[in-house]
């Protein structure tokens, strides 16, 4: 059974790009076009990677992160950021709020590939 991953981004382009990547490499994929979309469809099924963009609309990303993670089922499933930030600080807060790991936009495809091979098991 494929591995069933959740992409949180705003931007339908790159949300799309993601999920033609992901699903290109035998993942199921489902789309969430905002932090609270994505909450929302994250409490409705389980998923085994979830992949956040930072800054949305409603529900940015480290907010995302930090309701996932008060939720049981998200305390030890891998969360990603995927964002065009990439300062220290920005970095810091996301290690906080429980993030698995960090990729920057724009993506390589091969790169979030080997990550999330990485990272979900």
């Amino acid at each position: 059974m494929a591995k069933k991953i959740l992409t949180v981004d705003d931007s339908p382009s790159l949300r799309h790009m993601i999920a033609f990547t992901l699903r290109s490499a035998g993942y199921e994929v489902h789309e969430a076009d905002d932090g609270q979309d994505g909450l929302d469809k994250a409490q409705a099924q389980p998923y085994d990677l979830i992949i956040t963009d930072q800054n949305m609309v409603r529900m940015n990303g480290l907010r995302l992160i930090a309701s996932l993670r008060a939720l049981p089922k998200y305390q030890k499933i891998p969360i990603l950021m995927l964002t065009s930030e990439s300062s220290d600080a920005m970095k810091a807060k996301v290690r906080e709020v429980g993030a698995t790991g960090w990729l920057v936009k724009p993506f390589d495809p091969q790169k979030i590939l080997e990550v999330v091979k990485k990272v979900i098991r």
